[in-house]
C-alpha cells in the first residue's frame, strides 16, 4: 500500500509574495466573497430575496455569467454563492448550514445529502461534466501542448499542484490520473495540495508551482486563459466528474431555488456551461 507523501515540506517553500498572492485569491475565490452583495447592500430594496448557494469553485466563472442573467430575468432576487471545496461544503451542510442550494463537482455529495434527509431527493440534478488539464504558465519552457502527461517527468520541475483528494472531487481526479499514466510514484515527493481546484490554477498562474492539473473550466477562463497553456487530459484515465446539485430540505426559498436549477440546465445555461468548459450530461 503507497503511503501518503509528506507535503507539508514542499508547500511550506512557497515564496512570500507568492504566498501574499495565494491569499488575496483565496479570498476571492475560497471563502466566496460576494462582491456583488456588498455594493447591492446600501439599495436593496426591502422587498428583495435572496438565494444562499454554495458550490464548487470550478463553476466560478460559469456560474457569474448564469446568475447575472437570471438576476436579470428575476430582478427581485440575489444570489449570494459561496465557492470551494464539495467536500468541505457536503461536510457543513451534514450539519444544517444555512443555505438554500448546493452545487457539487461530484454528484455523490448531493446524493447522500438526500439520503440522510438533509435534501430534497427529488430535486437532485446534473448540470455538467467536468474535465481536466495538466497546464503551466505560458512563459514556461515546459512543452505541455506536445507532451501531455510526459511533461511531469521533466527534471526540471519541482512541484505540482492538484486540489487536496481528500475533499476535492479534482484533487481525487488528478491522482487517479497520475497512477493512470503510471506516474504517481514518481512525482508523489513533488506534489502540493490546494484547498480545492481554485487554490490549485492560483498556484500555477502565481508561479509557485511549475505545473498542475486543474479543472478544464478554470484554465480556459478569462482570468487564466492568457497566461496558461494546458493539455486536455482524456476523460478514461480518470472517474468520471458528474457535477450535480441539490435544493437542501431546510431551505426557506426553494421555489427560487428550484427557478435557478432550471436556469442551469435551459438553453441558456447549457451554452454558458458548455462555452466555459462543462460536457453536457448524457
Amino acid at each position: 500500500m503507497q503511503t501518503t507523501p509528506d507535503h507539508s515540506r514542499s508547500e511550506s517553500s512557497i515564496s512570500y509574495y507568492s504566498a501574499c498572492a495565494v491569499a488575496f485569491w483565496i479570498s476571492l475565490v475560497a471563502t466566496g466573497c460576494d462582491a456583488r452583495s456588498k455594493t447591492m447592500a446600501p439599495s436593496m430594496p426591502a422587498d428583495l430575496r435572496e438565494l444562499h448557494v454554495v458550490a464548487a469553485s470550478d463553476l466560478r466563472f460559469a456560474l457569474d455569467r448564469i446568475i447575472a442573467d437570471f438576476e436579470k430575468r428575476h430582478p427581485d432576487v440575489h444570489v449570494k454563492v459561496t465557492y470551494g471545496s464539495s467536500g468541505n461544503f457536503y461536510a457543513q451542510l451534514s450539519n444544517r448550514a444555512p443555505f438554500d442550494l448546493f452545487l457539487s463537482a461530484d454528484i455523490s455529495y448531493p446524493q447522500k445529502l438526500a439520503d440522510a434527509g438533509l435534501a430534497d431527493k427529488n430535486s437532485i440534478f446534473t448540470y455538467g461534466i467536468g474535465s481536466l488539464v495538466v497546464c503551466a504558465r505560458k512563459d514556461s519552457k515546459l512543452d505541455i501542448e506536445s507532451l501531455g502527461m510526459d511533461v511531469l517527468t521533466d527534471p526540471s520541475i519541482q512541484k505540482i499542484a492538484i486540489a487536496n483528494p481528500r475533499h476535492a472531487p479534482y484533487g481525487r481526479a488528478a491522482e487517479a490520473a497520475l497512477k493512470h499514466f503510471e506516474l504517481y510514484d514518481q512525482v508523489a515527493e513533488r506534489l502540493v495540495m490546494g484547498e480545492n481546484v481554485a487554490q490549485t490554477a492560483v498556484f500555477v498562474e502565481s508561479g509557485s508551482a511549475d505545473v498542475g492539473i486543474i479543472a478544464r473550466s478554470l484554465a480556459i477562463a478569462p482570468v487564466y486563459r492568457n497566461s496558461l497553456k494546458s493539455w486536455r487530459i482524456p476523460q478514461l484515465a480518470h472517474p468520471r466528474l458528474e457535477q450535480g446539485g441539490v435544493i437542501l430540505s431546510w431551505s426557506v426559498n426553494s421555489e427560487i431555488a428550484k427557478q435557478f436549477c432550471d436556469s442551469l440546465i435551459d438553453e441558456r445555461g447549457r451554452t454558458i456551461l458548455s462555452e466555459d468548459g462543462f460536457d453536457a450530461p448524457d
